[in-house]
């Protein structure tokens, strides 16, 4: 992994360091909000632009491989993605190439330096990505993956800018909202809420992110 995406993953790079004692405390508090039954699929979303949740999506899917657990993250972002360079891997042989049946699915998902972790990059950026994301193909593919792994994590684009991660999360077990503190305005809190509520998807929890505490930034789950 080139050294910029290494500092992004600081659960694997530190996994003892406070941060990843954070994200570690975030996945636990998931495992708990899961009553019923536990969550196989979940998605990851923000307010806005800026808020994080990339490397958000990508620590908690670090995290749940430490546990055992056999994760996939799927970077769910076909107009801005950034899976592929955090992890350092080929961008193209992703999600969209799979849609348009120019790939197969398990050629597709690619293993990473972290034990039990695979990625699915989100491909060539296509000119329809909303329509992509809401096909068939894409029940499909989520269902045969959901035979394969125990979690899969899917990294979407700001919940209030574009309707990707709405289509997606109608297809999800749960979402994760995350936000930046002193940058995510409540009215667009409330809107994502409102948004995702529409979907009748539970909002499992929200990631607070960017609190500063003896310069060093931590991570604060709160239950929804």
């Amino acid at each position: 992994m080139k050294k910029t995406s290494r500092k992004q993953l600081i659960a694997y790079k530190n996994p003892t360091s406070p941060v990843s004692e954070q994200f570690k405390t975030i996945r636990t508090s998931i495992d708990f909000s899961a009553i019923d039954s536990a969550f196989q699929t979940i998605l990851v979303t923000s307010p806005e632009v800026g808020s994080g949740k990339s490397t958000i999506a990508a620590n908690l899917a670090i995290v749940y491989a430490q546990q055992g657990k056999k994760t996939l993250l799927i970077d769910g972002d076909l107009r801005k993605p950034t899976v592929h360079k955090t992890f350092s891997k080929n961008m193209f042989c992703g999600l969209s190439s799979v849609l348009t049946d120019q790939i197969d699915l398990h050629e597709a998902c690619q293993n990473t330096e972290v034990p039990n972790l695979s990625i699915l990059t989100s491909g060539a950026i296509p000119p329809n990505p909303n329509e992509m994301l809401s096909s068939n193909k894409m029940t499909l593919i989520l269902e045969e993956l959901k035979q394969e792994y125990d979690l899969i994590i899917i990294d979407t684009p700001p919940v209030t800018i574009v309707s990707d991660a709405l289509v997606i999360a109608q297809e999800v077990d749960g979402v994760i909202l995350a936000v930046r503190y002193g940058v995510t305005l409540k009215d667009r809190i409330k809107q994502a809420v409102e948004q995702i509520g529409m979907t009748r998807t539970p909002i499992i929890g929200t990631v607070l992110n960017g609190v500063s505490e003896k310069k060093s930034n931590y991570y604060y789950y709160a239950y929804k």
